[in-house]
């Protein structure tokens, strides 16, 4: 049993001794034992490790991790300060720039966000080296499905930041009024500039929680 050390322990105990777990734990073994994984098995679980179920006020929904060296560390887009930023992340950047007219992050890594509440969670949250989607339908979107339905009936308002088909498909959990759910294109190179940039969601993510009597995220 995985162990987060806040309050997600409790709500997901049960999930690590149903069949789809086991079955997603054994295949996992093998892929570490045999292959080249991302990100290292200590970090699959560090949004959750970072941003306790009450802590929560956004939440930013992501594929699967970077596949190359050196980039999965555990949160949705984030990378490890001192890699490369990758396009995508680039790009989200970019919009955070002329949402708020803040200077642009040198690095990649997106911890401080998830220490003020923001859940960086990947539908799946490992994959093989140089493989994208390679762990995808082993059992992870239904952990995660289980991580958005929790969310869905918190009582504090949480804002969904869905960015592209696939985390909007995910987003379909949360049909709790009281949330505010914010969609655009994915940050992707080749759909960024499709409504991506100048969404403005994170002056919008903020506003929301100072509406709602909730500390706003100094992104």
């Amino acid at each position: 049993m995985q162990k987060f050390g806040n309050d997600w322990d409790a709500l997901l105990r049960e999930e690590f001794s149903q069949t789809y777990y086991l079955r997603l734990r054994a295949f996992l073994k093998q892929e570490y034992a045999r292959v080249t994984v991302y990100p290292r098995a200590t970090e699959i679980y560090a949004a959750l490790r970072t941003t306790g179920y009450q802590a929560t006020k956004v939440v930013i929904l992501g594929q699967d991790p970077y596949h190359g060296a050196g980039q999965a560390h555990g949160y949705a887009f984030s990378v490890p300060a001192g890699a490369t930023i990758p396009p995508s992340l680039r790009n989200i950047l970019y919009e955070l720039r002329d949402d708020l007219h803040c200077e642009i992050s040198r690095h990649g890594c997106l911890e401080t966000w998830a220490k003020q509440g923001v859940l960086l969670l990947n539908a799946v949250l490992t994959v093989r080296a140089d493989a994208p989607t390679s762990h995808a339908q082993q059992g992870w979107e239904q952990f995660t499905d289980r991580v958005v339905a929790l969310l869905n009936q918190k009582r504090n308002p949480v804002v969904f930041l869905l960015w592209g088909n696939y985390a909007q498909a995910k987003g379909k959990l949360v049909t709790n009024p009281h949330h505010l759910v914010l969609k655009a294109p994915h940050p992707s190179p080749l759909s960024a500039h499709r409504g991506f940039f100048g969404c403005r969601h994170f002056s919008r993510a903020n506003a929301f929680l100072r509406d709602t009597g909730q500390t706003p995220i100094d992104w």
